[in-house]
């Protein structure tokens, strides 16, 4: 196994836990993180993300599968299941990520999977009939990064 896949297992590993250091450990500090929801995250705001999203899980449970990596790139198939905090809500997301390492660590992490499918899940009939428009993404992304800012800032100073 590639160290690189190794590091890719044992961040979904701490994901399982719901781990947040154990998964920002496997980061470099200018990590940057995107994904449908969350977008063009940078820094400390991805290991926030993560603190945030873990100290919020109700009803979570992770499967991982086809781990790939080598020197510079890596891969992974990620199934979460969980209750949406804003509607109470169950939604099985399922998603591929792509990596880049630097240093033995992950330096970009991008989240793929289908925005429509997930919002038809986690808001119901809005998401069913809106879920593929880009005013609905705008908004989910726009709820995303201002329940971020309000979480960092309760946080005070950077804390990982």
């Amino acid at each position: 196994m590639h160290p690189n896949e190794h590091l890719i297992h044992g961040f979904y590993t701490c994901f399982k836990q719901l781990d947040a250091k154990g998964m920002i450990a496997c980061y470099t500090p200018d990590i940057e993180f995107t994904d449908p929801v969350f977008t063009d995250l940078q820094g400390e705001e991805v290991g926030a993300m993560w603190h945030m999203l873990g100290s919020r899980a109700k009803k979570f449970s992770l499967n991982f599968r086809d781990v790939n990596a080598d020197a510079n790139r890596g891969s992974a198939h990620w199934e979460a299941t969980y209750q949406f905090s804003k509607t109470g809500r169950m939604v099985t997301n399922v998603i591929d990520a792509e990596f880049e390492f630097r240093d033995g660590l992950i330096v970009r992490h991008r989240d793929r999977f289908s925005f429509w499918r997930w919002a038809r899940q986690a808001l119901g009939a809005p998401g069913l009939l809106l879920g593929w428009t880009p005013m609905l993404r705008a908004k989910v992304q726009g709820e995303a990064r201002k329940n971020l800012e309000q979480f960092m800032a309760s946080r005070g100073p950077a804390k990982s």
